[in-house]
């Protein structure tokens, strides 16, 4: 026969304080939940409440507040870009006739004149030229001679009418040989009768076929010239230079043709002037800008070539442009831009810190594009001293 085991006194008393200490634990965990709770409600409060804070009146008087203004503001956009030679008063020289450089006579940096020799080069064709030429012209003057003398004989019956074509003809033919040598030294810059009055030589210059700064020098003495093919010398008006400057695809509608620009790099504390006399009709693909050419005046040939600029363009103006003073902008330590604000019109001691987008800066003043509304009033002269005062009240 089985038999039923109930439970005794002893064990229903175990069971029973341990029920009730399973319920004082649920009842202290809910209690400490409602204190953190109320604690994290209380650290909320407080960090909204210190976003204010107050200077003492008797310390006001370092700080100006001036109220949030709409004004007619100048769009001035800066743009960066770099000195390049200007391509139309730039021209790279040339040699016409081959042979080795035999003499350099101009250095990298030298000013030089038009028609003004950079260099020789031995060359037998151009002794072949020049021998042509005196030949040619030779020739000529002894036709014109012979012509001269059969017109006059035949004026007198002493020539026939044949003997008179022929001389005719002998000195059309001595005429157009004679051009032809002359063109042909012409062609290498060379006027036909100075060089008809030098010495013989093989030695023939280059010549500086402008004005201009001799910017590059590539040719070597002994360096063997290719006619027609070889550049010697590069050379640069450097009066003017041209400055490509980039501009975003946003503010492509605030740039045209003949814009005055200023020109400003950290070489010199001098500006320069220029007109934007291009606007390339393609984006870059990769940065999304768009480059300017700007025709930029440069004095005493300061800018040089690949330096780096900042070109300011005056793009008209903004209407009703919310402003602050500049002063009035400070940088967060992630270095985004707020302002303090007067909280209260009632207490005007009393400021906070609100984060801003700011616009154009003309000046002395900055464009605010979201975070304050007109009229607001906002800390300017004294806001690092209104900074230092909040940090020292948190």
């Amino acid at each position: 026969m089985n038999h039923v085991c109930f439970p005794g006194p002893r064990w229903l008393a175990l069971a029973l304080l341990s029920l009730v200490l399973a319920l004082a634990s649920c009842a202290r965990r809910g209690a400490d939940a409602t204190v953190s709770a109320a604690s994290s409600s209380t650290a909320e409060i407080s960090e909204s409440q210190a976003r204010l804070f107050t200077v003492p009146q008797d310390q006001m008087a370092h700080v100006q507040v001036v109220p949030v203004q709409a004004i007619r503001l100048t769009r001035v956009l800066r743009l960066t870009g770099a000195v390049a030679y200007n391509s139309f008063e730039t021209t790279p020289v040339i040699t016409q006739i081959g042979g080795p450089v035999s003499r350099i006579l101009v250095s990298p940096g030298e000013e030089v004149r038009p028609g003004q020799p950079m260099l020789y080069v031995s060359s037998p064709d151009y002794a072949q030229l020049r021998t042509n030429f005196v030949k040619t012209r030779d020739a000529y003057q002894l036709a014109l001679k012979s012509y001269a003398r059969c017109a006059e004989l035949y004026e007198r019956g002493a020539r026939a009418l044949a003997d008179l074509e022929q001389a005719e003809s002998t000195r059309n033919q001595a005429q157009a040989d004679l051009q032809a040598a002359d063109q042909a030294l012409k062609v290498l810059g060379l006027d036909s009768e100075r060089v008809s009055k030098e010495p013989v030589s093989p030695e023939i210059a280059v010549f500086a076929p402008i004005a201009g700064v001799a910017v590059e020098r590539l040719a070597s003495p002994g360096q063997v010239l290719q006619a027609g093919s070889t550049q010697v010398f590069t050379i640069s008006n450097m009066k003017t230079v041209w400055v490509l400057a980039n501009v975003y695809e946003h503010d492509l509608g605030f740039v045209h043709l003949g814009d005055a620009v200023e020109i400003q790099t950290d070489a010199y504390a001098t500006k320069f002037h220029g007109k934007i006399s291009f606007i390339s009709p393609a984006l870059d693909v990769t940065s999304r800008t768009l480059q300017v050419r700007i025709v930029t005046d440069n004095p005493e040939a300061k800018l040089k070539k690949d330096q780096y600029v900042t070109a300011t363009v005056q793009a008209g103006v903004i209407e009703n442009a919310l402003t602050v003073p500049d002063a009035a902008i400070l940088r967060t330590a992630e270095n985004e831009p707020f302002v303090y604000v007067v909280a209260d019109p009632a207490k005007p001691n009393q400021f906070g810190q609100r984060l801003v987008s700011v616009g154009e800066s003309h000046g002395g003043k900055t464009q605010i594009l979201s975070g304050l509304r007109q009229g607001e009033n906002v800390a300017a002269d004294g806001s690092l001293f209104l900074q230092f005062a909040n940090s020292l009240q948190r």
